[in-house]
């Protein structure tokens, strides 16, 4: 009885570090970002409201991670009866955890891997430790975040521009009719909206972000 309920508060100190995987280690981190740098490039700071931000992001995250949790799930699931003292579950875990380093190693750029591997060596130097590898979870995951905050600025920095050429092009205009004292923002956030709805832009903006997990980098 003692060993299960050990293993058992071990199962759930493991899972009480979900949230935090469920940022560093999907796909949140991009498609949040790219959102918030959207509306605020369209300047309307509070709408949508975070709540719904987050929302969207989570539920696209669902939609590109649903294999992956699936995976881990049915082989906790599966061998959750194994677990009778704390010792029995790292390997478990460890054997869960395959379709999230998988998934981390398809989208993590070779480059940020090494990079992480060699500066963790450095840090290492002189303790006695093992030599980081570039396939080491830890290594793994922060090349991963490395990789998904460089696409999502990458994306953010793409989707600004047009709105911000509108705001250029509308100060432009203001200035030449003499009216400089006009907030441009008045005409341009309204412009902005219109030419981001007419183009379908939620759509495309959110079909473009699941496509981006469609194809290996």
């Amino acid at each position: 009885m003692n060993s299960s309920i050990a293993g058992m508060l071990a199962l759930t100190a493991a899972l009480s570090l979900l949230p935090i995987f469920a940022v560093v280690a999907t796909s949140f981190a991009k498609i949040s970002i790219v959102l918030l740098i959207v509306r605020n490039a369209i300047g309307v700071q509070q709408t949508p409201p975070n709540q719904l931000v987050y929302g969207i992001a989570l539920l696209l995250t669902y939609l590109v991670m649903e294999p992956v949790f699936y995976s881990v799930f049915n082989t906790l699931s599966s061998e959750a009866h194994k677990i009778n003292q704390a010792s029995d579950l790292p390997p478990i875990l460890l054997r869960a955890s395959q379709p999230i380093r998988a998934f981390m190693d398809r989208f993590s750029l070779p480059e940020n891997r090494q990079a992480v591997a060699d500066a963790l060596q450095t840090v290492r130097a002189g303790t006695g430790g093992t030599a980081p590898s570039t396939s080491d979870f830890g290594v793994l995951t922060a090349a991963f975040l490395i990789s998904e905050l460089t696409r999502a600025f990458e994306l953010g920095f793409i989707l600004y521009l047009p709105f911000l050429v509108v705001d250029f092009v509308v100060s432009a205009i203001l200035v030449a009719l003499g009216m400089q004292m006009m907030s441009p923002t008045v005409i341009s956030t309204p412009l902005k909206l219109l030419v981001f709805v007419t183009a379908h832009g939620w759509s495309r903006l959110l079909e473009g972000l699941l496509l981006s997990y469609g194809v290996k980098t």
